[in-house]
């Protein structure tokens, strides 16, 4: 297995193992956070309904420019703004396999500070 292939391989081991535990309700739904090489997109996801409830993301957004890092406070702070509008106080973290680190810690913290509890 070459070295691409096995970070992939570790990558979905780590998304299956948090999906296992991690679980959105009508009472807090689940924020899943999927960042590529270029974009960002966040979505609150009721896994009860099987709906996603708010979505947010940097695709196609002239407001959005600058690094990963500045994408990620403007996907969070934009993402809190529309859960507000929905009335969805407190929801669960799905970081897909992600370390709670830089862009994903970045884009927590501007949806706390935006108004969501985790």
């Amino acid at each position: 297995m070459n070295r691409l292939a096995l970070k992939l391989h570790n990558l979905s081991k780590r998304k299956s193992r948090i999906r296992s535990k991690v679980s959105g309700s009508g009472d807090r739904p689940r924020l899943s956070i999927f960042i590529s090489n270029s974009h960002i997109v966040a979505q609150i996801i009721d896994d009860e309904k099987q709906k996603t409830l708010v979505h947010s993301t940097s695709v196609g957004q002239k407001a959005v420019t600058g690094t990963m890092f500045d994408k990620a406070l403007w996907v969070g702070s934009d993402i809190a703004k529309k859960a507000k509008a929905a009335k969805i106080n407190q929801v669960v973290l799905d970081r897909n396999g992600k370390l709670y680190h830089g862009r994903v810690k970045a884009l927590a913290d501007a949806a706390r500070q935006g108004g969501l509890k985790f």
